[in-house]
């Protein structure tokens, strides 16, 4: 009996008690689908996560961050200078290897207001002109600050698409694009002039969800699906970047920090010194050049330390393998139990067809043959109930995707279909292996004999 036939026979058996194998392949097909959505959505989860770290400034920004002084310099803790422009200066005048030096000066509890309307952005803080390349900002409208600007302290600002659509709507809202260039706003009472605004950031997800919509024409939306940014639509890093206000570094520290620190005196604290070096095979060197400054300008004390992206992006790799082992546990498990099930259904097999195995064999089907034939059946149930599990899969994939929508859009890659195929052949032979032994063994005479 060739191959083919084989196979067709198998298959043929499998027709013939339709509602029985259906239920010997449900764990099949469970397993299957289960092992293709969590893979799915274990790399919707990567990609967004790298999405998200792209957007905030990119593989090569270097976050300089406080520190506790080592245990060694204790006695020293109480003369800690902290991050101030005494390094952002030395930076930048002897740091080779960086490029790019960008400080920032938070202000914290912030409310923005414009007539009757108010809003509480992610982040407001005084920054250089540098924060667009660090952050990799785009500027559509207006301008950004200038020196006289920075020198002056001058009341302006630059703001995100998200500030804009609370405070003078949305374009969805008004049917155009509104451009609040040269507006007056208030940012804690006082009143600053708007004079740039930058893009509308948005996730991949969004920019095909709006390409589906302009396809689709003109609908009518409400509620939460009208907005953007947080929530239904959106990732966390492009909301902040669309609910970010900028001023002049020198003006957020005359107008909010120059009466804010211990005993009412000028705080020069920076609340972020972000660097980008020239390239990540120089990264090593740059932080060493970076770190023999700053030993110098915080007086040889080490309360300073560096947060890398390569940091983060070990840590999400960390966070995926995790992930990708517990839910492959579980779907093996799941498709283990399925196994079981092919066998017990091919032991009930093999005693209804006691008489068929042993006329079979008296016509000359030697033990291999029947060994084979019985192995294949398993397999066909196997990979046939692997079929109907990848269809199931999308179908999965799109229910999670609806009832649960993120900024991690789910992806089905073409390694995850092939290993949960090739899982599941490996458990249909598996669980064959025992039945086709015994059928293999059967004596044709007493086979023939059976009732």
């Amino acid at each position: 009996m060739n191959l083919l036939n084989t196979i067709i026979v198998g298959l043929k058996e499998v027709w013939a008690h339709k509602f029985r194998s259906l239920l010997t392949m449900l764990g099949i097909i469970l397993g299957v689908a289960s092992l293709v959505a969590m893979a799915a959505i274990i790399k919707g989860m990567e990609n967004g996560m790298k999405e998200a770290m792209i957007a905030m400034g990119g593989a090569d920004k270097v976050l300089l961050q406080d520190q506790d002084v080592p245990p060694y310099q204790e006695h020293l803790a109480d003369e800690a200078p902290g991050r101030t422009m005494t390094d952002v200066n030395a930076l930048k005048h002897s740091a080779t290897l960086l490029p790019l030096i960008s400080p920032e000066m938070a202000v914290s509890g912030v409310t923005l207001t414009y007539g009757a309307k108010a809003v509480n952005p992610s982040e407001c803080v005084g920054v250089w002109p540098a924060v667009i390349d660090m952050n990799l900002h785009t500027l559509e409208y207006g301008r950004f600050f200038t020196d006289l600007d920075e020198e002056y302290a001058n009341p302006v600002c630059v703001i995100g698409t998200g500030i804009r659509d609370d405070l003078f709507g949305a374009p969805e809202d008004v049917g155009h694009e509104i451009v609040p260039i040269g507006e007056m706003i208030h940012i804690n009472g006082q009143p600053f002039t708007i004079v740039g605004m930058f893009a509308h950031y948005e996730s991949e997800k969004e920019k095909r969800e709006e390409a589906l919509e302009k396809a689709r024409g003109p609908q009518k939306l409400s509620g939460p699906a009208r907005r953007r940014g947080w929530g239904k639509r959106g990732g966390w890093a492009f909301w902040r970047k669309n609910y970010t206000v900028y001023m002049p570094l020198n003006t957020a520290w005359v107008r909010f920090r120059s009466a804010a620190g211990t005993n009412n005196m000028p705080d020069p604290h920076l609340t972020d010194i972000d660097i980008k070096v020239a390239g990540m095979d120089e990264l090593e060197p740059a932080l060493q050049q970076a770190r023999n400054i700053l030993m110098l300008t915080h007086h040889t004390i080490q309360d300073f330390n560096f947060q890398t992206q390569e940091n983060r992006l070990d840590s999400i790799n960390q966070q995926i393998r995790n992930a990708r082992l517990s839910g492959g546990i579980i779907a093996a498990i799941s498709l283990l139990v399925g196994g079981i099930g092919i066998m017990n259904i091919m032991l009930a097999s093999i005693n209804e067809r006691i008489r068929e195995i042993g006329i079979c064999k008296a016509v000359g089907a030697t033990g291999l043959a029947v060994f084979t034939q019985i192995l294949i059946e398993s397999v066909v149930i196997a990979l046939v109930g692997a079929g109907l599990g990848v269809g199931a899969s999308y179908g999965l994939v799109g229910l999670l995707e609806s009832i649960t929508p993120s900024a991690n859009v789910p992806v089905i890659t073409r390694l995850a279909l092939i290993v949960a195929v090739a899982f599941s052949a490996a458990v249909g032979i598996v669980a064959g292996l025992f039945p086709a032994f015994k059928a293999a063994r059967l004596n044709p005479i007493e086979a023939l004999r059976y009732e």
